[in-house]
């Protein structure tokens, strides 16, 4: 396809120099490179689309990089990346040393803030107004959230300290749902500039400064000012917040959203923008289904994505998602609980069948948490299916509101290790390290599908706290039992018997650990357990080992091979470990499998690693 008018846009600076007449030229081939170039990678589509004339039109007003634009979560920034300087870089977007799906610093000045959890957008923009203030900088600062990131406590938390004061910024609000104000209209669009504009907020001024004497008739200006508003633009909420609220306008309306930006723009004080978009805009078959194109694999657009997609392949989610549904036939107490997760933790057939049990609270994962744990106190038996990354938010409930009272929550932790292309911000590397440490919990990962199933069911009948964490994707493809089964606590297996070196492998590198012990003639132990660990199948392989190697696909730091070795320790015994998991810094996008590989996690990796330990090994080839 030929992008004349796009390919001429190197950088912001391009796109300030040309006619307001040809901006919708733009975001037509904007939008059509879009579609073009993520079916041809993969990658967050349907949020791209719906923002295409937004960032046209941020970048056209602000003076960008040096005002500073904060995108929430991020899977709405292929636009601005493509805007500036990155439009090359998408055919390797989110691939082994190509461009992240994410804005993130040290790829460009124009990504001011490194995102990829939600929510994070307006503590950010008011960190950088506020330090523009303190330095007598002259550069504004604009936060661009989402909808379903408002739902978050840390949002109310930013902006709660940034409207008691006159730090000059902007949040915008990305309504893609509808979910605050109805559709809207072009007397919206009219009255929302008239109202962002010099005109009404210097008669405001004048108002307020002629009855600053009269405290009654401020007060009864005040209040009639609120009605007024409230019947053209519901924002009584971010008003009470200290915000000047406009809106909500047409978000691909470049003749409305140029003109209010201007406006906002040249207004002092913290102001809210809301803008209705529509996520997949643009591409029928993404406005039709905006979830299936959320996040896309490779694709041809004219013919969409073909259902089935995977191949048929048993992933964990999908184990997980059975589980859930068996044990809640099982047991009434089961109370299923997602932090707007539902799809990707594979919870829709559950929500569909039990409705009244099932809970998504929203981007909360505190709440999520601390929910969970109120709901134990009750009696009832909370499963809390999140993603190990996510978790990370809720680190506090886990322990104060969870662990210290010994409830029985069963943590669901869905890809942990590494995921993939959606890199450092999405990878499941430190749960291991961080849970197992905090008393009461018991922690396990499942070697494959199957005992996955059992783990799930072990963890639900248990009288304290407990995590099952699995990989993204699938495993060995071994198909779980129907039944409900569980596994004795702490208790980890031999998989193979061999001589003088022995591996013990954790979850998802089990069958790696298999395949490098069968060249090594080594034994390999399934350990199941991280917490507790089975000590007594310690000790025996310490005692007729020469070498131990512990391998899990977690940060090497404070991770299983640690606590391996504090049992060693304990028990007063001294035979060398090599200790091989993920390295002391965070680990870039790219393929699980070619990750796994240049970290020395496959087979090969392993295998070298344990000769270079012990050059005696023999070599079974």
């Amino acid at each position: 396809m030929s992008y004349p008018l796009l390919e001429s846009i190197n950088s912001p600076a391009d796109l300030r120099g040309l006619e307001r007449k040809q901006l919708p030229q733009l975001a037509s081939e904007l939008r059509d490179f879009l579609i073009d170039s993520v079916a041809r990678t993969g990658g967050h589509l349907s949020s791209n689309l719906g923002t295409v004339e937004l960032t046209i039109a941020l970048h056209a007003v602000f003076n960008t990089p040096d005002d500073r634009l904060v995108w929430d979560v991020g899977h709405q920034c292929y636009a601005h990346k493509i805007l500036t300087g990155r439009r090359e870089g998408m055919s390797r977007l989110r691939m082994h040393g190509g461009i992240s799906g994410f804005p993130k610093r040290c790829e460009s000045p124009y990504d001011t803030f490194g995102v990829g959890h939600s929510s994070t957008s307006i503590s950010a923009a008011l960190g950088m107004a506020q330090a523009a203030k303190l330095k007598g900088e002259n550069r504004k600062a604009v936060a661009i959230i989402g909808d379903g990131a408002m739902t978050a406590g840390m949002v109310f938390e930013a902006m709660n300290n940034a409207g008691v004061g006159d730090t000059d910024m902007l949040v915008i609000l990305n309504d893609n749902e509808m979910s605050i104000s109805p559709p809207v209209g072009a007397l919206n669009n009219i009255l929302t500039r008239l109202m962002s504009g010099k005109t009404f907020n210097v008669a405001r001024s004048a108002g307020r400064h002629m009855l600053g004497f009269a405290p009654p008739l401020l007060e009864l200006a005040r209040r009639a000012e609120e009605h007024v508003k409230g019947m053209i633009a519901p924002g009584t909420l971010f008003e009470e917040f200290g915000f000047h609220y406009y809106g909500p306008i047409d978000g691909h309306d470049l003749d409305a959203l140029i003109p209010t930006l201007e406006n906002l723009r040249d207004l002092k004080g913290p102001k809210f923008l809301h803008v209705i978009t529509k996520k997949g805009q643009g591409y029928k078959l993404a406005e039709a289904d905006p979830i299936l194109y959320h996040g896309v694999a490779k694709f041809a657009p004219d013919e969409g994505i073909k259902s089935g997609k995977g191949g048929g392949k048993l992933t964990y989610t999908q184990v997980f998602g059975d589980w859930l549904c068996d044990m809640a036939k099982a047991d009434a107490r089961l109370i299923g609980i997602t932090p707007a997760m539902s799809e990707g933790s594979g919870m829709v057939r559950f929500a569909r069948e039990h409705a009244d049990r099932y809970f998504d609270v929203g981007i909360a994962e505190q709440h999520a948490v601390t929910f969970a744990a109120g709901l134990a106190c009750e009696g009832l038996k909370p499963v809390v299916a999140i993603y190990s990354t996510f978790l990370q938010r809720a680190y506090d409930q886990l322990i104060h509101d969870v662990a210290l009272q010994n409830l029985p929550v069963v943590f669901a932790v869905d890809r942990g290790g590494l995921v993939g292309a959606d890199g450092p911000t999405h990878h499941g590397t430190f749960d291991l390290s961080f849970v197992t440490c905090i008393p009461n919990m018991v922690v396990m990962a499942p070697a494959d599908e199957a005992e996955c199933r059992k783990m799930l069911s072990t963890a639900y009948g248990l009288d304290c706290p407990s995590m099952v964490r699995y990989p993204r994707g699938g495993g060995s493809g071994k198909i779980p039992e129907t039944n409900l089964d569980s596994l004795p606590v702490g208790k980890g297996e031999i998989r193979r018997q061999g001589k003088d070196i022995a591996l013990l492998a954790f979850g998802s590198l089990v069958t790696a650990a298999e395949a490098a012990g069968n060249e090594l003639d080594a034994t390999v132990a399934n350990m199941r357990f991280i917490k507790p660990l089975d000590v007594e199948l310690i000790v025996a392989l310490a005692g007729n080992h020469s070498l131990l190697v512990t391998i899990e696909e977690n940060a090497i730091i404070g991770g299983a091979g640690s606590e391996i070795e504090r049992v060693l320790a304990e028990n007063g015994l001294t035979v060398p470990v090599l200790r091989l998991g993920l390295p002391d810094r965070f680990i870039d996008h790219g393929e699980q499998g070619q990750l796994l590989a240049e970290l020395g996690l496959d087979k090969d990796g392993i295998v070298r690693a344990v000769r270079a330990a012990s050059p005696a090994t023999t070599h079974n080839n």
